[in-house]
């Protein structure tokens, strides 16, 4: 018996003798708690890995974890852009449900997240990195202790966080307490959730991490020696690139870290960008699709995805089972037999444990997205969109056959488009009585409820702005 059937079976028995564990679709059981960390990248298109042979762009450690796990073909984010698709990762609705309409949009305080239903479950939970769902617009400042709407209240035990996007020597917040740090932002976050992580295995206890990295989001910052290799570029694209050549190193180092700290076995990583690639970078973003970064089509929406644990992807292959960021808590909840009553009403993800385990056939449920008066609607192979939701006028592809969406078969198959069409609506009518209030206990939300704010105009930021005016806004 080799090393990783050995600690498989040996789970069972763990999970026998302390009275719970996780079952597979297969019947095998898994290690009860397993270790859950969130990994997310700002604005890497679907086409920046080295595993779809990216002409510049090499990622040896994203490549080994793919080689490793469950690598997704169809992976989306919730949303075309960043605010709203953390929403959907947080809470397993559609952005659109939970207030976050758009970037720098606040997340409702009445929402149920999975850090919280973690921390219920037994969990130390930290947050490292981007956070974006507190209202705030503008390049990334420390978070402040006070803010309701912080890393904190919704759930986490420990963050070291920025609002926004952050580059090379950021200045962070450690729980509100602020933070100078030098070198890449993402070499630098990697190393504090480590530091995190080694607590936590010294004293068995379970955790999840959540790490999202500001790159390669703008402004567009990398060292020397991670930008040389793309020289013959222009100086956006270089310092672009260079930003994701010190991201996937620090997948490595994050990778060796659970290896050393022996927890890595059972420890699920999760890893995916926020949203499509950008455009007017050199190689291009996103792989040959349509549209970037903002578009609902499925170069503004598709993104890497993988998933990473070994204990029980002990088949690594790669699927086009389509997925996404509203799945990630409906996953691990039914991985930590959680009670279906710690995801509110409705949520729009699904439970994707059994595809861990092999191949599921169709999926049973569509991924809806609603952003900016945008919308698409995905049925396995088929995506219904449209670009002037008030207008009406829709578009249907087959990405089977058409994944870069050239040819529009709305008016040649009349069935498909008319189901898929009352569907989308059916799901909309529903989005409009969760953003009016009606999924909380409440029933309504608080009429004064904020919107997006840009800090450097706002009283919570004002006595700062003397330690942040050096800082893009």
């Amino acid at each position: 018996m080799n090393r990783r059937s050995f600690l498989k079976h040996s789970f069972v028995g763990i999970g026998a003798a302390m009275g719970y564990c996780c079952y597979s679709a297969n019947g095998a059981v898994a290690k009860s708690k397993p270790n859950v960390i969130l990994v997310m990248t700002d604005d890497q298109g679907w086409g920046q890995t080295g595993y779809y042979n990216h002409p510049v762009l090499k990622t040896p450690n994203l490549d080994k974890m793919a080689a490793n796990g469950l690598r997704f073909d169809r992976f989306y984010a919730g949303a075309p852009n960043c605010s709203p698709t953390r929403a959907t990762i947080m809470t397993g609705r559609s952005n659109d449900r939970t207030g976050v309409l758009n970037h720098g949009y606040p997340m409702r305080k009445q929402e149920k997240t999975l850090p919280q239903a973690m921390r219920r479950a037994g969990y130390v939970t930290g947050h490292f990195g981007k956070w974006h769902l507190n209202g705030f617009r503008g390049a990334g400042v420390p978070v402040l202790e006070n803010d309701e709407r912080g890393p904190g209240p919704f759930g986490f035990d420990e963050w070291l966080s920025v609002t926004n996007f952050f580059d090379r020597d950021p200045l962070m917040s450690r729980n509100g307490k602020f933070e100078k740090f030098k070198g890449d932002s993402s070499e630098v976050i990697v190393a504090e959730a480590l530091k995190f992580i080694r607590r936590q295995a010294g004293q068995k206890k379970p955790f999840l991490a959540v790490i999202w990295y500001g790159t390669p989001h703008s402004p567009f910052r990398a060292g020397e020696q991670d930008k040389k290799a793309f020289a013959d570029l222009g100086k956006s694209s270089q310092e672009h690139y260079g930003e994701l050549v010190a991201m996937d190193r620090s997948i490595g180092t994050l990778r060796k870290g659970l290896r050393d700290l022996d927890i890595g076995e059972n420890t699920l990583v999760w890893f995916c960008s926020d949203n499509g690639g950008l455009g007017g970078i050199k190689p291009g973003t996103v792989g040959g699709l349509r549209g970037h970064k903002n578009s609902v089509f499925e170069g503004g929406l598709r993104v890497p995805g993988i998933v990473e644990w070994p204990a029980v992807i002990t088949k690594p292959r790669i699927t086009k089972h389509p997925a996404a960021t509203m799945d990630i808590f409906p996953t691990i909840a039914e991985i930590l037999g959680l009670p279906e009553s710690v995801l509110l009403k409705p949520y729009d993800g699904m439970s994707i444990r059994a595809l861990f385990d092999g191949e599921i056939g169709p999926r049973k449920k569509p991924i809806p997205f609603r952003h900016t008066g945008r919308a698409a609607w995905i049925d396995n192979n088929y995506k219904l969109l449209t670009e002037d939701l008030a207008k009406g006028q829709f578009q249907l592809y087959n990405l089977a056959k058409d994944p870069a969406e050239t040819t529009n078969i709305y008016a040649d198959n009349p069935k498909i488009a008319e189901r898929m069409l009352k569907s989308f609506q059916d799901w909309n009518r529903q989005v409009e009585a969760s953003i009016a209030g009606k999924d909380y206990a409440e029933g309504f939300v608080p009429a004064d409820e904020p919107g997006p704010k840009r800090w450097s105009a706002s009283e919570e930021y004002k006595p700062y702005l003397d330690l942040l005016n050096e800082k893009p806004k």
